[in-house]
């Protein structure tokens, strides 16, 4: 069925079914759980069973006005997990949703979960405070970024989107996929996009990853302008205890459709290991 009752609203995924293992694929900010589409069928390819799914806010979930911390993003997530009864899951992550997957094993624990990937994604903490220099925004740019996206959304979006798929101002994919993404965040609720970025940009998940105990896949790409890879891919790889990292070279944030390749070749090697 593609609607699901996850802690208490209904969430819309996808899930191919089959016996084998199952590969959750949990969608970055702005879009929607059909951003995957370049690894599904990589991944039943492989043997996996995929559920991708779209997160409270966004594609063709309920939008309701609250619920966009992490908190309660990791509630629907263990929601999902559970009324599917999925186990021994690969719980993979792109950059916003890096931070459910840490949330959700640091809160719920591993019982349902082998493996993580974090995929360009957020963690540990992107934003600049007196005990964090090295992040990547400050809080006056984390406010600029809402009050533009609520004040223009379209050409906020349009520029982000732009930027998200480009390294050293070069778009790295056409402009069809760079239109098909902005396709996919048309159905986002507009307090859903701002109330988002508060909670990917100023989400502390330091602690969440010192307790990752599952082996965990960090792949980034070194041009990645939006969450840069110094930024986050690679002090996450350095606090996950048994992580393994890929970066892939000359890739932008959205390296799962600019690096289409190279990035199933990495993943699918990685659920194989």
């Amino acid at each position: 069925m593609p609607d699901i009752t996850s802690n208490g609203i209904t969430l819309h995924h996808r899930d191919t079914g089959g016996e084998g293992r199952p590969v959750v694929l949990i969608h970055g900010w702005p879009l929607s759980g059909a951003s995957w589409a370049p690894q599904v069928s990589a991944l039943t390819s492989a043997g996996y069973r995929v559920v991708e799914y779209d997160r409270r806010g966004f594609g063709a979930s309920d939008k309701p006005e609250s619920g966009y911390d992490y908190d309660t993003l990791a509630a629907d997530l263990a929601g999902l997990l559970d009324a599917l009864d999925l186990r021994d899951v690969a719980l993979v992550g792109f950059s916003m949703g890096g931070g459910e997957v840490a949330r959700y094993l640091a809160t719920y624990g591993d019982e349902r979960v082998a493996q993580a990937v974090l995929a360009a994604a957020v963690p540990p903490y992107l934003l600049q405070t007196p005990d964090n220099p090295d992040g990547g925004l400050s809080d006056a740019e984390v406010s600029d970024m809402q009050r533009e996206v609520a004040e223009d959304r379209a050409a906020f979006l349009d520029d982000f989107t732009t930027g998200f798929f480009s390294v050293d101002g070069e778009l790295k994919v056409t402009e069809e996929e760079r239109r098909q993404a902005l396709a996919l965040q048309e159905p986002a609720r507009d307090e859903a996009l701002v109330a988002c970025i508060d909670s990917f940009a100023r989400t502390d998940f330091r602690a969440d990853l010192e307790q990752i105990a599952v082996p965990t896949l960090v792949i980034h790409g070194d041009g990645d302008g939006v969450v840069p890879f110094e930024v986050s891919g690679k002090r996450s790889a350095e606090a996950i205890a048994d992580s393994t990292l890929v970066v892939v070279e000359g890739a932008p944030h959205g390296l799962n459709v600019s690096h289409e390749r190279e990035f199933n070749a990495a993943l699918i090697d990685f659920l194989g290991s």
